[in-house]
């Protein structure tokens, strides 16, 4: 198994009346992380999670929670969602007109703290904050829907950024989520991202969740 590579199934493509179940079919199968999709219906088009379903995935599993914060103002919320049980805490940059004070906060409240950028968004947004963070995460899709197509012009966006992390020699993860499936994944794992979120690919694999966990941990090796 490579463990160079981590697979954070993302819980938005799950069915919600098995969370539990289908949660520990993830950390049986080999999963690293639970990716969990809060949006608020403002900043992007959907409306999902609170902390409460963090809550719950907490008590389901003992993985990293990866909570991603697609919403305005997320540091109302920063303390809720760490109380909750969020191991990460990762905010967009489009969001965040203080955003070095936003990943300090989220750093005084015990969790990694990450920043997200929407395809459109260019790296350079970024190189102010780069020795912050713990983790870059990447949209390769438009925030907002589960199964959507991959943007291969991401695939550069990845390469800048690994450029970037190598030369302030950050042990930062660089984290894509977006269309992620087992012909797109070894594009962006050579682009030089380590973390992989994926939906559908997991949890509406034809053979079942571990069958998807297993080909994408198979697709990055």
């Amino acid at each position: 198994m490579n463990r160079n590579i981590l697979i954070a199934p993302s819980i938005l493509a799950s069915d919600f009346l098995q969370l539990r179940e289908q949660i520990a079919a993830c950390e049986a199968a080999g999963a690293d992380w639970i990716h969990i999709d809060v949006m608020d219906g403002h900043f992007v088009p959907n409306l999902t999670m609170g902390p409460f379903i963090v809550e719950a995935c907490r008590r389901a599993t003992n993985l990293p929670l990866d909570v991603h914060l697609m919403i305005e103002q997320p540091e109302r919320l920063l303390a809720d969602f760490a109380r909750a049980g969020a191991d990460h805490l990762t905010v967009h940059v489009e969001t965040c007109p203080h955003l070095h004070r936003t990943l300090q906060e989220i750093k005084s409240l015990g969790c990694k703290a990450g920043v997200t950028l929407n395809p459109a968004t260019p790296t350079a947004m970024l190189e102010p904050i780069l020795p912050l963070v713990d983790l870059v995460l990447v949209m390769s899709v438009n925030p907002g829907f589960s199964g959507q197509a991959f943007i291969p012009e991401t695939i550069a966006k990845v390469a800048a950024i690994r450029q970037s992390l190598d030369a302030l020699g950050s042990p930062a993860w660089l984290e894509v989520d977006g269309g992620m499936v087992a012909d797109t994944l070894p594009r962006m794992r050579a682009a030089g991202a380590n973390v992989f979120v994926a939906g559908n690919a997991v949890f509406k694999h034809p053979q079942g969740i571990a069958a998807g966990v297993q080909a994408l941990r198979e697709a990055g090796a």
